[in-house]
């Protein structure tokens, strides 16, 4: 059962985990739960293609970050609302050789107490291996219940039908690793899946919506309830787009569209004050946007004990 106790787990419930991998919080009646799958490991040429490298470099010193490798970190959520338990992405998965810290959440959500089985709807934001990924592990298929409902935007499942990797700049493995999972992910789940076009309400005050950019079918999930607000935003910001989110990323197929989703995006939860959660912000990832000049500034919420 999904709740807002962040407690540690009975003893005989033992853990590798050094720091906490799972953070509660309620948006008005919805229990939301932002879970870490864990980290990818992934040069820093992908995190701004179009920066000259001084000017890359000049950013990622000033952070604190190494000049050629980073952690990306992966975050997940789980809402509750009403009857319904809601996945809101799956991370990686354990089948990608080179990624040994991530795919994590099937045994962090069972640290949570929530079970697989229990899960009613799964929305993908977009068809990228370490969004789906994590519902092709085979003990995760064998626990989901046969009749969950996947969403996921129509234009997505079009996309990777032949995807188009022409404006990317990724690691020359990763697109046919990409192309193979989605294909896996959407014959698995053909018959499961629950297509929807611009927006579409799962679940009382859970609603996904397209936004393109990063994918065709991308798409962020807005959770409402009492007057607050979060929204997941999936892969549409990267921790280097608050300071310069003209900054294009190596893994979106449009990056100009992505740039005018991302800024738009931040405008509007600079305006509506509401929570941000994203798959690739350092967990737990619950903060707010303010705009700062021409760019934006990200301001962590505290945590609550």
């Amino acid at each position: 059962m999904l709740t807002v106790d962040n407690t540690l787990p009975p003893p005989r419930q033992k853990s590798d985990d050094l720091v906490p991998s799972r953070y509660a919080l309620k948006i008005g009646k919805i229990d939301a739960l932002v879970v870490s799958d864990g980290v990818l490991p992934l040069p820093t040429s992908t995190m701004a293609t179009n920066a000259t490298p001084a000017d890359l470099a000049k950013w990622l010193d000033h952070m604190f970050m190494p000049p050629d490798k980073f952690d990306w970190p992966l975050n997940v959520m789980v809402a509750r609302s009403g009857d319904q338990t809601i996945l809101i992405d799956a991370g990686l998965g354990g089948q990608f050789a080179g990624f040994p810290r991530a795919g994590q959440f099937p045994q962090r959500l069972a640290a949570a107490g929530i079970e697989l089985e229990d899960v009613t709807d799964v929305i993908i934001t977009h068809m990228h291996m370490d969004h789906v990924g994590g519902l092709l592990v085979p003990e995760v298929k064998a626990r989901l219940r046969p009749d969950v409902r996947i969403h996921v935007a129509a234009a997505e499942v079009a996309f990777w039908t032949s995807p188009d990797f022409s404006h990317t700049v990724m690691p020359t493995p990763v697109p046919p690793v990409l192309r193979a999972t989605a294909t896996s992910f959407y014959n698995e789940y053909r018959d499961r899946l629950r297509i929807f076009e611009d927006r579409h309400e799962v679940a009382p005050g859970v609603v996904v919506r397209l936004t393109g950019g990063h994918t065709p079918g991308h798409s962020v999930v807005d959770l409402t309830s009492e007057g607050e607000r979060l929204t997941f935003a999936g892969d549409a910001m990267f921790p280097v787009a608050f300071d310069h989110p003209d900054w294009q990323n190596g893994f979106e197929h449009d990056p100009e569209e992505s740039t005018r989703v991302r800024v738009g995006l931040f405008r509007e939860l600079a305006q509506n004050r509401g929570l941000l959660v994203a798959a690739h912000l350092p967990f737990p990832s619950v903060g707010r946007v303010a705009v700062d000049g021409d760019a934006f500034r990200w301001v962590p919420v505290l945590w609550d004990y």
